[in-house]
């Protein structure tokens, strides 16, 4: 039996080829065939163009059809799929690209030509463009379509197969890629689909980008292998997604899209009466977020918890209570423990380090053994997470052991825009920090020491030229001096105070 993940999302769309899987805000459909089809013709393309089973193919593409299309061909030949973020700058796709070697990357016309110059540096790299309608991709696709060519075999996977790379900012500057198996998509897939009921009888409202687990293995994925419809949002956008909401019965996201919902006042009972859940992740919720849209529209938000290393580990309840401020017992088949300083597992209710063990949990990560062994225990992954059990096994996570930000629901590690500040002519220094931030989650801010007075907007122009925009700080300080403790650390909790309200109004 295969494990590629592809035959089990096959299997869902064989059932009934018929059925619409993909609607789209054109008004055009796909159906179960079409996709199947589609995936076969452009797998056929991939194939040409020396796509080999194992080979990584990075995508920095616009979400659309065709983005769904290439990801389940990538799947259908045995290919590793990169999705990388569409905010990306050229010196981030660089690293992306030297780092994974990929045998085909995939982008917009508009970053081909950068692209272009890497071909050198990345042994056997080919760039093709890729838009819903257009592109050197599609056009082949095209192409092969009209010729008949198609792949329509799934090349047989193991489950400690990889099935993709997805990046992860690191405590060094320095991404990290993560390792997902085709058996780490499938139990996660399983999981989910018993934790939240989820039917081909559902639609999904699928606000998300596909470049984030979140999106793609979480919200997809688990459509797909339901055989369930979704409607395919190009991005989060309110007026869409209430737009939407009549059609639909699940909708994911991330505590910014709920908390923009409740602005809108046309956001009510009678909008969300056809649907059955709403699902949150990528970051705390605020229990005043869950209480308001609780109120306004009678729907309790499901809160889950995970990360790219290990997609979803756990969930409150579909039934039973949903406890604001909690994400819940743990998934089907995920064990979780609590850890001491000193290494041994502490009772309930204590506060201590988070580890997950499981089938969902990740390979380890790409090139990086030492840094792989340092993050397990044994089969235990550290989550870098602090967390504390209740008596009842709901699990609460209480701040971060690792130093992360999360604004918008993405990954946000200090030290990658540190290190671009204190190369900058007159910073003596830098700490970057994250603080509540009343749309985002949390919102980042800079506190810079510098020889003189130092120009806030030359520093985020160089930051907007060298990161992708929502790692761009969005407030500047400079000071003397930075807090340090005896052992001459920075104290970021001192600064996190002294800067809790910089996003209050």
């Amino acid at each position: 039996m295969s494990h590629n993940l592809y035959s089990a999302i096959q299997r869902s769309l064989h059932r009934d080829p018929s059925r619409v899987i993909l609607q789209l805000l054109d008004g055009h459909s796909v159906t179960a065939g079409d996709l199947d089809r589609d995936s076969a013709i452009l797998a056929s393309v991939l194939a040409a163009s020396g796509v080999t089973s194992g080979d990584r193919v990075s995508a920095q593409i616009e979400k659309s059809r065709m983005n769904v299309v290439l990801y389940l061909a990538v799947l259908r030949i045995g290919g590793i799929y990169l999705p990388l973020n569409t905010a990306y700058t050229d010196s981030e796709i660089e690293y992306f690209l030297t780092d994974a070697e990929p045998a085909l990357h995939v982008c917009s016309a508009q970053r081909a030509a950068h692209a272009e110059t890497l071909v050198d540096r990345v042994p056997g790299l080919t760039v093709m463009t890729l838009g819903d309608d257009n592109g050197s991709l599609f056009d082949a696709f095209q192409a092969a379509s009209a010729a008949g060519n198609q792949i329509t075999t799934v090349v047989d996977k193991a489950v400690d197969d990889v099935a993709s790379i997805l990046y992860t900012s690191g405590t060094t500057g320095k991404p990290k890629g993560a390792m997902i198996t085709h058996g780490n998509l499938v139990s996660n897939a399983q999981m989910l689909t018993e934790a939240w009921g989820y039917t081909a009888d559902d639609t999904l409202l699928h606000a998300l980008p596909l470049f984030h687990v979140h999106g793609l293995f979480v919200a997809l994925n688990l459509a797909l292998i339901n055989g369930g419809t979704v409607l395919l949002l190009p991005k989060f956008d309110p007026a869409l997604v209430l737009q939407g909401l009549p059609h639909c019965t699940v909708m994911m996201g991330v505590p910014t899209y709920y908390t923009r919902m409740l602005t809108e006042p046309a956001f009510n009972r009678e909008a969300t009466a056809h649907m059955r859940l709403f699902i949150s992740g990528s970051a705390p919720l605020l229990v005043e977020t869950s209480d308001a849209f609780y109120e306004r529209t009678g729907h309790r938000i499901l809160e889950r918890y995970g990360m790219t290393e290990t997609g979803m580990s756990c969930s409150n309840p579909l039934h039973g209570e949903r406890r604001a401020g909690a994400v819940g017992p743990p998934l089907p088949g995920v064990e979780v423990r609590v850890m001491g300083e000193d290494g041994s597992e502490l009772p309930r209710g204590a506060i201590g380090a988070l580890e997950v063990k499981g089938a969902h949990v990740f390979k380890g990560y790409w090139k990086l053994p030492e840094k792989t062994a340092a993050e397990f225990k044994g089969e235990w992954f550290i989550t870098g997470d602090m967390a504390m059990l209740s008596e009842d096994g709901y699990i609460s996570i209480v701040g971060r052991g690792k130093d992360l930000i999360i604004s918008g629901g993405l990954n946000i590690y200090p030290k990658e825009i540190e290190d671009v500040l204190n190369d900058q002519q007159g910073v003596i220094e830098s700490a970057v920090i994250g603080v509540q931030h009343p749309d985002f989650g949390e919102g980042i801010v800079a506190v810079l020491v510098g020889a003189q007075p130092l120009d806030m907007a030359v520093l985020e122009a160089v930051c907007r030229e060298k990161l992708a925009g929502f790692k761009v700080p969005r407030r500047w300080i400079q000071l003397d001096v930075l807090p340090r403790n005896t052992m001459g650390k920075v104290q970021k909790n001192i600064l996190r105070d002294d800067y809790a309200d910089s996003f209050k109004s």
